[in-house]
């Protein structure tokens, strides 16, 4: 974009960066005109005005025009428009230096109101930035005369709020030279001489800053003949006196500092509102409290002018007696030798006095327990106080808490690469796993960053690896005296015993997030509450709220979990550990049970005859659960998935595949498929290292109904032959045989997918039998006899009064009936289906029957049905990642393209369609496609490109095959308005 400048002589660059020259100074003054009333209409009359100021000519209209004309010639017709009887500029505030310096102007003044001098010089130093000179300098428009007056007089007012807000950050001696520049440019403007007293007296030069107030005072006399005004004299009356006022005892603000941004803004405002009560920040260790406090300090300097007390406490390590920091801050207050009472009471309350009235911050950092924190706190609400403590300081009365927790990952990584440097951005996956490993935690980080600045040779990919491993993590997160392991075992040392076995016991169950009954059963009855609390009271275990099934819940950080298992194995050993899980897995696998015995099984039980552990839940509890049983398995799906993974990599894969199989209750009606797949493959390849092969077997079937539904078709006919092949009979072979039927059919085998089903029958009553086999004489041309089987499963089905079972033979019906032409009844059967499974969690099912409601509507001539039945069926195949239906419905979805006008568009989808369809297997599916196809191309008026399409589907359709005639029949009535219905053959 082309950019301007006013704020120095005009100034215009082009999109190439070069500069660009107007001539004639007519034109130029036109410009200079509309960009100082940039975006806003500038009146004829004005502009006539300031181009001719005398007497305009005749032809001003005229030339006026041809001025804007040769303007638009150079910057486009789009930047100037007529507005009205004038003129108007349109331009955005980076492009012009007048508009970015007003803006930047305001997000400073903002900041420094707002009690952030950090930002507001930045903002304010962007501002003076866009000055290079005098306001158009080359330039004399005396139109302008009072609007450059005017700016200059603002750029004065900026520049001393930037001197302002960097006073406030403690740059005394950097600001002196300037200001001392702009005292000689303005000796009569008081604020900037203050503001020179003031940094002269911060750099330690009290007497120059009183010389520059007589010579100030001298100067205002002569030329005005009245004394300084008010503030001016307060300035130099406080030089005068020596006051220790302010007092800045902030240790200095750390250079890497990252995020936050919400809890900086939530301490400032508590800090700086009306009668403030003691803030506590609290955490876990390493979270960086201290650093986060020192920062609103530093944000907050010129909100208390009076200054910041700072004292560290101690408390993680030797808490520090309360009387010597009380004759700390005496001291650092002015108050030394007799004037320090020997009494720490007397203490507290001169401290008190001292601050009476004062508008200080104070800063007490690591406090070990509300009675160290109790007698520094000041007695009036002018001066508020921010703790900082591992511990949250239950006792301190009226306190308000702030739980400092982890970075979010992107702060986490922005932090990582400021601390080890530009090298961090060029391999982003290595520092993602690197302050995933870290937990987010900044101490952490902060170690591992420094060991890569230090070793530019060790490779963000091999300090990642090593992180990884949960045994050496505490290792590695180790440099010189900063250690996340010494820092954790301050807190943990500071424990009761019955504190630290329940911590212990809890890193047996390996996660973050657990409910508050899972650690009564790893405490095994050995201790209670106070254990728990305890370990809340230190930050070692944070409450994470009440989850949706009622149940409180507490986190732990992930390398204070690693300690906790540290310490687990080294006081306990490994059979402690192992007992503990073991009752935990029992305790999960009990309730998992209970909750899904309702729930239908979406493969065969895995169980056999072992039992199920009895529950050692409470009754209030189980009362909950079982009032809502989804919601449990909502709230612990995550936890639960990865449990199993966990499980079954450390030999535990029979007990997972148990607590698996209730678990695939909830997750497959969902279309969790990946959940399923994770799961399976886990169970599958711990099997097959320990010889269980019945385990083996039943993973791989799952896996591979995982890989079907998804349109794997050939790789899930693989693995079901394996299956196959090394089951004997029962249930888990029919289950089997049925899907394996499914899979050929959709290959477009028909005939051994009926054979299989006649074996998968005498097996197993299943619906699904039924299904598979009606599908498969579908394809074989003979509709009767599936209409005769699915009538026979409906039949069945309503008897067992299921829903999911009733809505599955209905859908079944329902293709059935198309296939006979019997339209209406198909229609009635699909839209029950619908009905049914809306009430259920059955979203696959659900896409399923929309689907063939979509084609049943399109056969009748409800264009509009059908379409929106196709696209909600894609919706929720799209979510639950099932392809083959996600492709149906874009294969039907482009046919109503063609109806639109839009075969073009369509042509260009089908062919996608096509593609992928081949890549299937499903030369069905290809057949219907190219069907449609050529149809689109017909509309396009490809003549030669759809015959070529119609004899490649004639070529490889399967004539006995009605599923697709059919379905193309349908389907092609959306490529007309309106299509006509399908007869009855």
């Amino acid at each position: 974009m082309t950019k301007f400048g006013v704020l120095g002589p005009l100034q215009i660059t082009g999109r190439d960066g070069r500069w660009v020259r107007l001539r004639g100074d007519r034109q130029r003054s036109l410009l200079a005109m509309l960009l100082f009333n940039a975006n806003e209409r500038v009146p004829t009359e004005r502009l006539v005005d300031a181009l001719w100021p005398d007497v305009p000519p005749k032809s001003y209209a005229s030339n006026l025009h041809t001025y804007v004309s040769r303007l638009r010639e150079r910057f486009g017709a789009t930047l100037i428009d007529h507005a009205g009887p004038g003129y108007r500029l349109c331009v955005a505030d980076g492009d012009l230096d007048l508009l970015t310096f007003r803006t930047a102007s305001q997000l400073g003044q903002q900041a420094l109101r707002d009690g952030d001098p950090h930002t507001a010089v930045r903002h304010l130093r962007q501002a003076l930035a866009q000055w290079r000179d005098r306001p158009i300098a080359d330039l004399v428009v005396p139109a302008l005369d009072a609007e450059v007056a005017r700016l200059e007089t603002e750029r004065l007012t900026v520049f001393e709020d930037c001197v302002e807000a960097e006073l406030a950050t403690g740059r005394y001696a950097d600001l002196v030279g300037e200001l001392q520049a702009a005292v000689a440019d303005h000796p009569l403007r008081e604020r900037l001489v203050g503001q020179l007293m003031r940094a002269l007296q911060g750099a330690g030069r009290q007497a120059d800053a009183l010389t520059v107030y007589r010579d100030a005072r001298a100067t205002l006399i002569d030329e005005t003949g009245l004394e300084p005004g008010a503030e001016l004299r307060a300035v130099h009356a406080e030089i005068l006196r020596g006051d220790e006022w302010p007092v800045r005892q902030l240790p200095a603000d750390i250079r890497v500092f990252t995020g936050r941004d919400s809890v900086v803004d939530e301490l400032t405002a508590l800090l700086t509102g009306q009668d403030c009560p003691p803030v506590v920040l609290t955490g876990e260790p390493g979270v960086g409290k201290s650093t986060l406090a020192i920062r609103v300090g530093h944000r907050l300097a010129d909100v208390f002018p009076d200054g910041q007390l700072y004292a560290h406490l101690a408390g993680a390590t030797a808490p520090r007696p309360v009387d010597d920091v009380l004759a700390d801050l005496l001291r650092s207050l002015g108050i030394t030798g007799p004037g320090i009472p020997d009494d720490t009471h007397a203490k507290a309350a001169v401290l008190r006095s001292r601050l009476a009235g004062r508008r200080v911050l104070v800063i007490l950092d690591d406090a070990a327990d509300p009675g160290q924190v109790g007698p520094l706190l000041p007695g009036t609400p002018s001066s508020p106080v921010l703790v900082t403590s591992r511990r949250r300081l239950t006792g301190l009365d009226n306190a308000h808490r702030v739980t400092v927790g982890s970075l979010t990952d992107d702060e986490a990584v922005d932090f990582l690469g400021a601390v080890a440097g530009p090298r961090v951005a060029a391999d982003p996956d290595g520092a993602s796993r690197i302050a995933a490993a870290c937990g987010n935690l900044p101490l952490a980080l902060r170690i591992a960053g420094t060991r890569l600045a230090l070793r530019p040779q060790l490779r963000l990919a091999t300090l990642a690896d090593r992180l990884a491993d949960q045994r050496q993590r505490l290792d590695e997160l180790s440099h010189s005296d900063q250690q996340v392991r010494s820092s954790l075992a301050l807190s943990y040392d500071a424990l009761t015993s019955p504190a630290q076995a329940t911590f212990r016991l809890i890193s047996a169950a390996n996660v973050n997030n657990l409910p508050a009954w899972t650690i009564t059963v790893l405490q095994d009855g050995f201790a209670g509450e106070a254990a728990v609390d305890e370990l809340i009271e230190s930050s070692l275990l944070q409450p994470a709220g009440v989850d949706a099934c009622g149940e409180p819940r507490y986190e732990m950080h992930d390398l204070v979990l690693a300690f906790a298992r540290e310490r687990l194995f080294a006081e306990e050993g490994p059979e402690v550990s192992g007992h503990a899980t073991g009752r935990l897995l029992d305790a999960i696998l009990a309730v998992a049970d209970l909750l899904a015995r309702d729930l239908p099984l979406p493969f065969p039980s895995i169980d056999g005859d072992e039992p199920v552990p009895e529950l050692p839940l409470p009754a209030e509890t189980i009362a909950r659960y079982t009032a809502d049983p989804i919601a449990w398995f909502a709230v612990e799906r995550t936890s639960l998935v990865d449990g199993i993974g966990r499980l079954a990599r450390i030999g535990r894969h029979g007990v997972a595949a148990r607590i698996f199989e209730r678990l695939a209750r909830y997750l497959w009606p969902r279309g969790a498929y990946a959940d399923v797949r994770v799961c399976a493959v886990a169970l599958g390849e711990a099997a097959r290292a320990a010889g269980d092969e019945r385990l083996e077997v039943w993973a791989a079937a799952v896996h591979a109904r995982v890989l079907h539904v998804r349109g794997h078709y050939a790789e899930a006919v693989e693995r079901y032959r394996w299956c196959e092949a090394r089951l004997a009979d029962g249930p888990a072979l029919a289950w089997v045989l049925t899907n394996l039927a499914e899979c050929l059919t959709g290959l477009g085998v028909p005939e051994e997918a009926l054979a299989l089903t006649d074996r998968a029958a005498e097996l197993s009553t299943s619906d699904t039998v039924a299904a598979a086999r009606s599908a498969a004489l579908n394809r074989l041309g003979r509709p009767d006899e599936s209409v005769r089987v699915d009538t026979d499963a409906l039949a069945a089905a309503r008897e067992s009064a299921e829903p999911p079972s009733v809505a599955r033979a209905l859908q079944s019906l329902s293709w059935s009936l198309v296939l006979t032409g019997q339209l209406d009844r198909a229609a009635a059967a699909a839209e029950e289906a619908v009905a049914l499974l809306r009430q259920t969690t059955a979203r696959s099912a659900l896409a399923r029957s929309l689907r063939t409601l979509g084609a049943i509507h399109a056969g009748r001539g409800e264009r509009a049905r059908a379409l929106t039945a196709f696209a909600e069926c894609r919706a929720i195949a799209e979510q639950i990642n099932e392809a083959p239906r996600v492709l149906s419905c874009r294969r039907a979805i482009a046919a109503g393209w063609v109806g639109d006008g839009e075969a073009a568009r369509a042509v260009t989808e089908l062919r996608a369609c096509l593609a992928a369809y081949r890549e299937m297997g499903s030369t069905s599916s290809a057949t219907i496609t190219l069907r449609l196809l050529a149809a689109a191309l017909d509309a396009a008026g490809e003549a030669v490109e759809a015959k070529t399409a119609r004899a490649e589907a004639d070529e490889i359709a399967d004539p006995r095959d009605a599923n697709a005639d059919a379905l193309a029949t349908l389907l092609l009535n959306l490529t007309t308005v309106p299509g006509p219905s399908l007869s009855a053959p």
